[in-house]
């Protein structure tokens, strides 16, 4: 290792391949654990998280403690420790490669690297799911056999991606490349690579595109515009939000002071979230699909190939989070466009929440959907249902429509209903589905689905 070697590390920073550790403690080995089960990556002791450089004292003690922490992961696991000077001060870096006996355990635990973070798997089930599955997991790790490099490698683009995630470029540009774990042992860029910086992305991957359409109606049997978007994947988002900011209502907040405030009928969070997720979470290995991104009159269905995985259940759902291309998600939040692991769903859900808007559906099973109503007319709407429903049901939504947090008994007061008859017509709008709860009764939210 040379002073530039460590220098990109550093510049590099925290991320899916590359962790820092103040000081030496036994955290050390369920981070080198979720390296092993993952796509490889350092560990760099003597660096705290803001990339201060505090160094370590090497001593024969610290040395013993370092092959006791390491001694518990099950199998023996392949690991170089580095022990390195820099500026005056010592460091260990621990080089952890991609196992070749997954799964590797320690502690009774097994751990997966997502995004900038070791996970825990805790359950037989999750554990043996996941490594069921691990092939398929990681599309991303593959060789792409028809492509050469650096002939179909872009290094405008390249070099646009380094400058956006303040990573380095003093080293040669294959060994920043290897540092970001893009090549594979046959010395090929791997399809994360080139979903990223292929010249020509769907020459090597033709269904790795987004089409978007606009519908007449709330079903597809007019279609008022088609466009299909291809690029590497951060131009796929670009392309995805543009069509979606061109189609969707834009109103505009004066402010007495400071400039305009633009606002869209959907959070405009929230379809960049619901984008970044397809794009990051979808099935590679699912070629005869796309990602879709469709407008209907009511709502905005966001749809990518693959369910969601066994690893999480769906009691589970945005709660935890295990990504299916962890090199591309991690490269995604390198370039700050994906928050916290697993918090998009409920920001997304807050969001709505706090426009007044129903909440997002999630539909999880093969393939992936994302609906977002659209703000309609309520009272139009509600007219719509006059004769569908009691006197009764229509004050109990309009109070619920002005209110979403309302309680039973406010509820009571405002409708002069008794709570037997408030009861009775909040179930039957539930079985028709034109009323949800949102969380518990004690601090959730009623949700008014005017989708019908």
């Amino acid at each position: 290792m040379t002073d530039k070697d460590f220098e990109n590390i550093l510049n590099q920073g925290e991320g899916y391949n590359i962790e820092f550790k103040r000081s030496l403690n036994k955290e050390i080995s369920k981070e080198a654990c979720s390296f092993l089960n993952s796509s490889g990556g350092k560990l760099v002791i003597g660096v705290n998280d803001n990339n201060t450089l505090c160094g370590i004292k090497l001593t024969n003690g610290v040395r013993s403690q370092i092959y006791s922490y390491l001694q518990p992961i099950n199998p023996t696991p392949d690991i170089k420790v580095i022990e390195y000077s820099y500026k005056e001060k010592d460091f260990i870096i621990l080089d952890c490669k991609s196992g070749k006996e997954k799964p590797y355990i320690t502690g009774g635990m097994l751990y997966v690297r997502i995004g900038a973070n070791a996970q825990k798997l805790t359950t037989p089930n999750e554990m043996r799911d996941f490594f069921q599955q691990v092939n398929k997991i990681f599309f991303e790790k593959k060789e792409c056999d028809n492509f050469l490099y650096p002939d179909d490698f872009d290094d405008k683009r390249f070099n646009l991606f380094l400058k956006n995630a303040a990573i380095s470029q003093q080293l040669p540009q294959k060994n920043i490349l290897e540092n970001l774990e893009l090549f594979t042992e046959k010395d090929k860029l791997n399809n994360a690579g080139v979903l990223f910086f292929a010249k020509n992305t769907q020459k090597h991957h033709k269904h790795a595109s987004t089409r978007c359409l606009l519908f007449k109606g709330i079903d597809k049997h007019l279609i008022f515009d088609d466009k299909l978007i291809e690029g590497n994947l951060q131009e796929q988002y670009k392309g995805a939000l543009e069509f979606l900011k061109s189609k969707l209502e834009l109103r505009y907040i004066i402010k007495t002071a400071g400039p305009r405030v633009e606002k869209y009928e959907i959070p405009e969070n929230v379809f960049k979230e619901a984008i970044i997720n397809a794009l990051v979470h979808r099935d590679y290995y699912e070629t005869g699909g796309k990602i879709h991104i469709e407008i209907y009159d009511n709502r905005v269905e966001i749809t990518n190939p693959g369910g969601l995985l066994q690893t999480i259940k769906e009691k589970e759902f945005g709660k935890r989070s295990v990504s299916r291309n962890p090199i591309i998600f991690d490269f995604f939040q390198r370039l700050n466009m994906v928050e916290q692991v697993g918090s998009g769903i409920s920001r997304m859900q807050d969001e709505m929440k706090t426009e007044n808007l129903p909440a997002p559906h999630f539909s999880l099973k093969g393939i992936f959907v994302v609906t977002l109503y659209r703000p309609i007319n309520f009272n139009k709407w509600i007219e719509s249902w006059a004769n569908k429903i009691s006197k009764n049901q229509i004050v109990i939504l309009n109070s619920i429509h002005q209110n979403p947090e309302i309680t039973h008994i406010e509820l009571s007061k405002k409708t002069k209903l008794g709570k037997t008859t408030i009861n009775n017509n909040i179930r039957e709008l539930k079985e028709l589905e034109l009323l949800q709860r949102i969380g518990s009764e004690r601090k959730g939210y009623w949700s008014v689905s005017t989708k019908k």
